[in-house]
């Protein structure tokens, strides 16, 4: 009872937070990076599910990411179908692409898993490359506006409500997942493929499904990344990328929804925040993974409140 009121009360935290932010943010460049926080915290949310739940590693998820941003730039540009059509269609090509890989990666496991899903990612960055035709190269890709019915989304402004309403959909049927038996076997088969599968727990199934929700929320982030942005180029494809989202979910706490929002903000707004640093971002990026496996191995939203439980009365 105390972890469902938990959940469901960082649920309406998250919402206040998303609700209240606008009313501090001072200008356009903050409204800009909070999408990019709530875009972020999608991809993470869904690939702590993967990491966090199931236990399953993923370094091609940027892959997924740039196949749902160019599905959408490719499909409204070229053959004018609607915005949210396409990027519905995107998603649906990627959860196919990731439910045909699913059983023969997901066979494998610890280093090998990584260097499959790492392989994965690789071959959709270097198709994204050299099929200049379709996708513009490294050169990139303009991509039309977003269009909700009527409503041209446009402006910045605009953009957060959108993002960060798509981003509390996403944690909200995260955590939808976890409370039911599905999220209940991903925990079953994280602590033991071998005695989840003794209780009746259909391992192969449950690693493909959770694998297949994880890429349709990155793919989904991606089309509304390229639509925000509206430009989308390679390099969102690229494995530093996946890197990026793994540390966030590391860093804010595996197995916890809340944490992998939470990593997705800190690692977003860092790099801002010490601009003149940029250079040695990635570089950042490994040191604080480090760093938080050695100190923080639960991540830093699991660790707080492990802490705050402790000192409580």
């Amino acid at each position: 009872m105390r972890g469902f009121l938990g959940r469901w009360g960082g649920f309406l935290v998250l919402t206040a937070v998303v609700l209240l932010l606008p009313l501090i943010l001072p200008n356009r460049f903050y409204f800009d990076m909070a999408v990019k926080v709530w875009l972020n915290a999608i991809v993470c949310v869904g690939l702590n599910l993967l990491i966090g739940y199931a236990g399953q590693i993923s370094l091609g998820h940027a892959g997924f990411f740039a196949l749902g941003a160019y599905a959408s730039a490719i499909l409204t540009r070229r053959f004018e179908i609607p915005g949210l059509v396409a990027m519905l269609m995107g998603a649906a090509g990627v959860g196919l692409l990731a439910f045909l890989v699913a059983r023969p990666i997901l066979k494998l496991k610890g280093h090998y898993l990584a260097m499959a899903t790492l392989g994965l990612g690789i071959i959709v960055a270097i198709v994204i490359n050299r099929e200049i035709w379709l996708t513009g190269g490294p050169d990139g890709v303009r991509v039309p506006a977003l269009f909700i019915g009527d409503w041209r989304v446009s402006r910045i402004e605009d953009w957060y409500w959108v993002a960060g309403g798509a981003m509390l959909l996403a944690v909200w049927l995260a955590l939808n997942l976890i409370d039911s038996g599905v999220g209940r076997a991903l925990r079953a088969l994280h602590g033991s493929e071998v005695a989840a599968a003794t209780a009746g727990v259909d391992t192969v199934r449950d690693k493909a499904m959770v694998f297949v929700v994880s890429a349709v929320f990155a793919s989904i982030a991606g089309s509304l990344f390229a639509h925000a942005e509206r430009f989308i180029t390679p390099q969102e494809a690229g494995f530093l990328r996946s890197i990026e989202f793994v540390t966030m979910v590391v860093l804010g706490g595996m197995a916890s929804t809340f944490g992998a929002v939470v990593g997705a903000a800190l690692l977003t707004v860092l790099p801002q925040a010490v601009a003149e640093f940029q250079d040695y971002k990635h570089l950042a990026f490994g040191a604080i993974l480090i760093a938080t496996m050695i100190f923080l191995p639960k991540g830093l939203v699991p660790s707080l409140a492990e802490l705050f439980r402790r000192r409580r009365p």
